[in-house]
């Protein structure tokens, strides 16, 4: 008979890490498949594949990412294969589709009831790929490659019995087809850990110390991409440190990570490419790389204000992170951010493009931290009310328990 849940992701656990976390707490027998790469989770029996090749050479050149999400398929099936003989035969598959292993799975638990994740649907136009002209490739082509990346998770969406998005603005990138059957459940951050709390000094590598009561400016950008607004940031602190002479940056991220808006171009990395031309002080701007998660936690408390800005596309995690810490979010106003900050009420919404904007901004909540008050103490509360780990947890085991799956007592 079949119980349990089999999760189906690149890099497994992915966004999955909490759900399974909280199926196994509740007796749920959980098992997943994931490329060669996927870190694994403790308590959930891990196949893992690897790719028998990459691309053809002669494949027409749309196509090429077609291909790869259907080799992902073929290969994940056959990983799948190791837990059917196993005995597993899983009540309710999980994935995430955008990668093409979740295409094949219905042929091998023909039973089991499908959920697909929906982080994000492609479009070449009227979201991410064409909203800053200064970094999109000349040519029809580059638009014809978005758009064909939907391939292979379409037929996957196809196949879903439920499918559920983290906010409205990425269910809304779904064809209608699939939209109006779309679920909105954010799995949520753990506010009870991630909360408001005294700002303590933070010691920088070279030594130096960035004490409470500093006027310091946070930004997380896990790629140091234009996509997540690097660049227009980057214009607007020349006069930002100008008017602030004690004022500091914090920017964490690493450069020359794979970009969610592609890469860089050969032998550059965003952060040049976006710092091209801009006139700062480097003894106030620290790029601190990636850090440990409780060190990025303490620099957000330490902070007047967190730069928050991106293309239409997926809503990061450090953005809730930062609203359930109690920060002072100046963000783009752009339409994923409409899921969460309310301009004047929890945060600050600005036009994009805005440089002048930012930086007066910026330089306000320097000048009178104090004046931000109202709008963190809103931002946490939004946080708390929006995307808790707990309640994004009870929604999802409400979906699975009307799926079939079983759970022992709490």
């Amino acid at each position: 008979m079949p119980r349990g849940v089999l999760f189906v992701h690149n890099n497994f656990p992915g966004q999955f890490r909490d759900l399974a976390g909280t199926l196994i707490a509740r007796g749920v027998p959980c098992c997943a498949v994931g490329q060669g790469h996927s870190p694994g989770l403790e308590g959930v029996r891990l196949v893992r594949y690897n790719l028998p090749r990459g691309t053809g050479q002669d494949v027409f050149p749309l196509a090429v990412r077609a291909e790869a999400d259907l080799i992902r398929g073929r290969t994940a099936y056959d990983a799948a294969l190791h837990l059917k003989t196993e005995g597993w035969d899983p009540a309710v598959i999980v994935g995430h589709p955008g990668w093409g292993e979740m295409v094949f799975m219905a042929e091998m638990f023909p039973d089991a009831r499908q959920v697909a994740f929906a982080e994000f649907f492609y479009h070449a136009r009227g979201y991410d790929v064409d909203f800053d002209s200064e970094f999109v490739p000349p040519g029809p082509d580059y638009l014809f490659r978005t758009k064909a990346k939907n391939a292979v998770m379409a037929l996957s969406y196809g196949d879903a019995d439920a499918i559920v998005a983290p906010t409205r603005f990425q269910a809304d990138t779904l064809p209608r087809a699939f939209r109006d059957h779309a679920l909105i459940i954010h799995e949520g951050v753990d506010v009870d850990r991630i909360r408001p709390g005294t700002a303590e000094p933070f010691l920088l590598d070279d030594g130096r110390v960035i004490a409470p009561g500093t006027p310091l400016i946070t930004h997380i950008n896990n790629a140091m991409e234009p996509l997540r607004g690097l660049h227009i940031l980057a214009r607007a602190l020349p006069r930002l440190l100008a008017e602030v002479p004690d004022a500091q940056v914090m920017l964490i991220g690493t450069a020359g990570r794979r970009a969610y808006g592609g890469n860089a171009p050969e032998g550059q990395t965003w952060r040049d490419i976006c710092f091209q031309g801009v006139d700062y002080d480097p003894v106030r701007v620290h790029f601190m790389g990636e850090l440990p998660h409780d060190r990025m936690l303490a620099a957000l408390r330490l902070g007047v204000a967190h730069v928050y800005y991106t293309y239409p596309f997926v809503l990061s995690w450090s953005l809730v992170e930062a609203m359930a810490s109690g920060c002072y979010v100046v963000a783009s106003d752009t339409p994923p951010l409409h899921d969460a900050i309310e301009d004047g009420v929890n945060g600050r919404l600005l036009p994009f493009f805005d440089v002048a904007a930012l930086s007066e901004t910026l330089i306000g909540a320097c000048r009178n931290p104090g004046a931000s008050a109202s709008l963190r103490a809103a931002a946490r509360a939004t946080a708390v009310e929006k995307f808790s780990s707990v309640a994004g947890q009870a929604a999802w085991l409400a979906l699975l328990g009307e799926l079939g799956v079983e759970f022992s007592a709490a």
